[in-house]
């Protein structure tokens, strides 16, 4: 699904309006009446339902009327509250309102003063809606107007959002010191950036998004970008296995990763390459962990490496990495490989001269961070893979800019480094060079815990390795991990998810994604391979 920023909005409004010709106040007319179905179906067993609506100057003041109008036709008792003058009102917002006056509705007037009898209004309320601002809201809610919004969060009753809750930036997802904190939120033709991305997320509560009758053709436009990874979209990506198939079909994986104290990273990015379906994978670590690895992993092979005095991998490993890497599919370095000088000029070393895609994590993140410059010089598709932390130390920015504006950043570093970036964190971004980019729809809090970045690299070097091209194997792979996650969230409870479980449900991920695509019967020889 198509996901955009406010102008990306703005412009599909634009066009629906005054090239293809469909009445402004016709898709105002749809929005109000989504909202108003939304409200009708989560009040349907409230008896004489009463609600609270909060309406501003502009076309999402307009909304609210419709809203307020369709309640009132459905029995609801409405309150509707203006915050402005009722003189002020123009356009399409002037139409509803004048409709709703004529059907005798009171529209109240709302300023500082009125601030008791608005919390009077909604303490007998089952329900208030926001219909303050639109999406072309930015920066501080000011005056009276905040005042009105924290006495709404403290009202106590569900609040559903026009569009989006007022005071959220829809293209950011920055909130300003005062938001309205939605239970749900409907949202019309797409969903806004700002509504999947935090903070603006936890605000915006349950997403409906709604079809207010804008041309298909707008939704689905290839000028648009920016993506929501959802599961009817990547499930086709899955490769097809055929009935004849032997393990070197699904390709080889090389993992370099390790180090003294971190073995479990490497365990958990090799065994998370097998699970994601690649045929044979070798794990390369220093040889003084040859032999723990060795008993530790049954499928996994494992080579031991020339290592420093401290036991992380030596530049001396790269004669025979060069070798191994030339009958590989594709490549994963950097899980738990130590900051050792040695070790990371072996990294970039290896991310210059390799030809297999490669992903980069972790310890290889912060090497490539030592000198940036190395990934303009890589000759193979790269796939980075950095944390917050980590994509602050590669673009040399604060860590609380990465985290403010998430997607904008890991475009630019994309189109920057020429390479595909998977930002981590609650909501993953993977941005291309081209400057798509998806917002991952899966995970859950359980999923902060130590070793689940290791999987994920796993998975998508497994899936590399399988002739996946790397854009799709990121956005699959992100998505993959976070569902393995929710699975593994709703057997243990998020306090108790490690990542050993979250690798343990990336099979039953895989598979339900499979079914999404109608392969309920995987394996079955009269299963018919399906390879659109």
């Amino acid at each position: 699904m198509k996901i955009v920023t406010a102008d990306e909005m703005r412009e599909i409004d634009r066009n629906a309006i005054e090239v293809v010709g469909i009445p402004g106040v016709v898709l105002m007319e749809n929005a109000g009446r989504a909202v108003a179905d939304t409200v009708k179906n989560l009040l349907e067993h409230v008896a004489s339902p009463r609600v609270c609506i909060f309406a501003g100057k502009g076309n999402n003041g307009g909304d609210g009327f419709v809203v307020a109008r369709h309640l009132a036709n459905s029995q609801f008792r409405v309150k509707t509250f203006l915050l402005g003058e009722i003189g002020q009102i123009q356009g399409d917002a002037k139409i509803n309102l004048d409709i709703l006056m004529g059907m005798g509705m009171e529209v109240e007037e709302l300023n500082a003063d009125g601030l008791p009898t608005a919390r009077v209004a909604m303490s007998m309320s089952d329900l208030v809606i926001d219909a303050v601002f639109g999406t072309g809201f930015k920066g501080e809610v000011e005056g009276y107007v905040s005042h009105v919004i924290d006495t709404v969060n403290e009202s106590g009753r569900p609040v559903v959002a026009v569009d989006v809750p007022s005071g959220l930036d829809s293209t950011t997802g920055r909130v300003s010191s005062s938001c309205v904190k939605a239970t749900h939120t409907v949202t019309f033709g797409l969903p806004k950036v700002g509504l999947l991305l935090y903070p603006g997320a936890a605000y915006a509560g349950e997403l409906v998004v709604a079809d207010i009758g804008l041309p298909r053709s707008l939704l689905v436009d290839d000028g648009l970008k920016l993506n929501l990874s959802t599961a009817d979209k990547i499930s086709n990506w899955i490769p097809v296995r055929d009935q004849d198939s032997h393990k070197g079909t699904f390709g080889k994986a090389l993992v370099i990763a390790g180090s003294p104290n971190m073995s479990g990273a490497a365990a958990l990015t090799g065994t998370a390459a097998l699970k994601a379906g690649a045929g044979l994978v070798t794990l390369g670590v220093p040889i003084s962990l040859h032999s723990v690895m060795n008993s530790k992993l049954t499928e996994v092979m494992t080579r031991g490496l020339p290592e420093t005095e401290s036991g992380s991998i030596s530049l001396q490993a790269q004669p025979l990495l060069d070798g191994v890497t030339r009958g590989a599919d594709a490549l994963a370095i950097g899980p738990g490989l130590s900051t050792h000088s040695e070790t990371a000029q072996l990294v970039r070393n290896m991310v210059m001269t390799t030809s297999v895609p490669t992903v980069v994590d972790a310890d290889g993140i912060n090497a490539i961070a030592q000198d940036p410059g190395t990934l303009k010089a890589a000759k193979a598709p790269i796939v980075l893979t950095p944390h917050p932390g980590e994509m602050a130390r590669l673009t040399g920015l604060p860590i609380q800019e990465v985290e403010r504006d998430r997607l904008n950043i890991a475009l630019r570093a994309a189109s920057q480094w020429g390479k595909i970036v998977v930002l981590k964190g609650a909501r993953t971004v993977i941005a291309d060079p081209s400057g798509i980019a998806y917002v991952n729809s899966t995970g859950n809090p359980g999923m902060a815990t130590a070793g689940s970045g290791d999987v994920l690299t796993g998975i998508i070097v497994g899936l590399l390795a399988q002739g996946m091209r790397p854009l799709e194997a990121a956005v699959l792979g992100v998505y993959v991990h976070g569902l393995a996650g929710d699975l593994a969230s709703l057997r243990y409870g998020e306090m108790g998810v490690t990542a050993m479980d979250i690798l343990g449900s990336v099979p039953d991920a895989l598979r339900r994604l499979a079914g999404e695509r109608g392969e309920k019967n995987v394996g079955c020889p009269s299963r018919q391979a399906n390879r659109s």
